[in-house]
This record gives C-alpha cells, sequence and structure tokens, in this order.
C-alpha cells in the first residue's frame, strides 16, 4: 500500500513555485533554452495525453548576448507548455508551443515552436537497462536562436541499480550548417529514489559546442543541478536548482517541471 506525499512535503513544493514565480515576475528575461530535463525513455501510454509546463528563472545569468540581438537570460524566466501524445507503446508525439520568455526590462517574447518525435524501448520504467531517441524539430524567433529552422537529435541510454538511477542523453543540435557545425550538449542524470514516489538526483547539462571546436577554450558550457522529484497525485514535480561550472555559464538557474496527464 502506497501512502500519499506528506502534508509539509506537498506545501513546500508549492511554496517553491510560488517563491520561483514571484522572483521572476518583476524582471524576467532568457536562459537560452526552454527545456532543462534528462529524458528517461518514459512515455504516455497509447491513446493519453499528457501536459507538461517547463519554467526556468536565471537569478544569476551570463550578461553578454549569445550572438548579436539575443536576448540576455541574467534575472530571466523562459519556458513552455509541452504536450504529449502516446501514439504507440513505443513512439510519443510532442508539441512544445508557444516557447516563452519573459524579460528583465518586463518584456514578454515570444520565441517559436517545436515538433518532436521520441522513440522507446517499451515499458522503459520496468527496464534495468532502457534506451530510446528523441528527435526535435524547431522554428526559432530571432532573439533565441541565430538559426530560424534547427533540430536536436537525442539518444538516450540508462541503467537502474536497485535504487540508483543512471541516465545520458549525449545530444546533438542541428542548425543544418554541416556536420562540423553539429553542437555536441551531452546530459547526464544521477538518481536515488527513496521511494516510488519520492526522488533526489545530481544531473548535469555540457555543451562542448560545434564538434569542429571540441576541446577549445570558451567554447564550452557546464552547469550542474541539485533535483528533487515527486511522481504522484495531483501532478509530477520536478524542481532543481543548477549552478554553473565555468565562466562561460550560468551563475544559478532555477527549474520546475510540471507534469500531468490529462
Amino acid at each position: 500500500m502506497h501512502r500519499s506525499a506528506p502534508a509539509w512535503a506537498r506545501l513546500s513544493l508549492l511554496l517553491l513555485a510560488a517563491l520561483l514565480t514571484w522572483a521572476a515576475l518583476p524582471r524576467s528575461g532568457l536562459a537560452q533554452t526552454d527545456e532543462i530535463q534528462v529524458y528517461n525513455a518514459e512515455i504516455a501510454e497509447p491513446g493519453v495525453l499528457n501536459l507538461t509546463l517547463h519554467n526556468n528563472y536565471t537569478p544569476d545569468g551570463l550578461r553578454t548576448p549569445a550572438f548579436p540581438g539575443a536576448a540576455i537570460s541574467n534575472q530571466s524566466l523562459n519556458g513552455v507548455p509541452e504536450f504529449a501524445y502516446g501514439v504507440t507503446n513505443w513512439f510519443e508525439a510532442g508539441l512544445y508551443l508557444p516557447l516563452y520568455s519573459l524579460e528583465s526590462d518586463g518584456r514578454f517574447e515570444l520565441n517559436g515552436f517545436k515538433l518532436r518525435a521520441l522513440f522507446v524501448e517499451p515499458d522503459a520504467a520496468k527496464q534495468n537497462f532502457f534506451y530510446g531517441v528523441n528527435f526535435e524539430f524547431s522554428f526559432n524567433a530571432r532573439h533565441w536562436d541565430a538559426s530560424s529552422y534547427s533540430s536536436e537529435i537525442r539518444p538516450i541510454v540508462g541503467w537502474r541499480f536497485g535504487k540508483v538511477d543512471l541516465i545520458f542523453n549525449p545530444i546533438l543540435d542541428n542548425s543544418y550548417k554541416g556536420v562540423s557545425r553539429l553542437d555536441f550538449a551531452p546530459e547526464t542524470r544521477l538518481a536515488y529514489n527513496i521511494s516510488d514516489k519520492w526522488a533526489i538526483a545530481a544531473e548535469e547539462y555540457d555543451d562542448f559546442g560545434q564538434i569542429r571546436h571540441l576541446g577549445q577554450a570558451g567554447h564550452e558550457t557546464h552547469q550542474l543541478f541539485g533535483v528533487v522529484d515527486f511522481n504522484g497525485k495531483p501532478i509530477n514535480v520536478e524542481f532543481g536548482a543548477g549552478f554553473g561550472l565555468n565562466r562561460e555559464t550560468d551563475h544559478f538557474t532555477l527549474k520546475l517541471i510540471l507534469s500531468k496527464d490529462l
């Protein structure tokens, strides 16, 4: 028999969500990414529509634009609603719409939209070794990405060792400018499952830049997150705080992910 989450835990999560929203309202901005999440190959059941709300706030971020005209991540809020539909037990289709940001000067910006197709091993949540691959296709506003069209290839591999999960997403971002300009941005998650509903995790988000620049100083970003997950009713919640590991990375970022089957 599973016990529901204690009242203090639910209240803590609500307070964290409220704090995140409150902190962003007076300033707003853009953190250069709409989704901070390591994929675990789990998908919606066939015929089920899922809604996930992604929101990221950067209290202390970079103050220099990534390219001319780009939004600044410092003191910024950005996010996106993600709609996912389980087509089969191995295929999920997704739509991110709209990508949005609230900038530090109070402006609200729309940043584009994304389509995705996620192919996975069936019943990944029950497997000791699991895998999949995600394809995303993006249309980007000028201030969001230097390329109007881009895509993501996200392989997913993971292992479960009792209560411990190790997941790796070796992502390649594609701006359609040649193989040498593919961007290598791997993500890694090491989690400990306290129960079937609660987990804590360390997640690392790296970007080594374009393949032609691998190993060159000034082209890499590295950020380490501490994460708490609640998977239960009425919604699934993921909250994390991230710290930049080098000067080219946002110094401090908060993320909040809320998910529910509709």
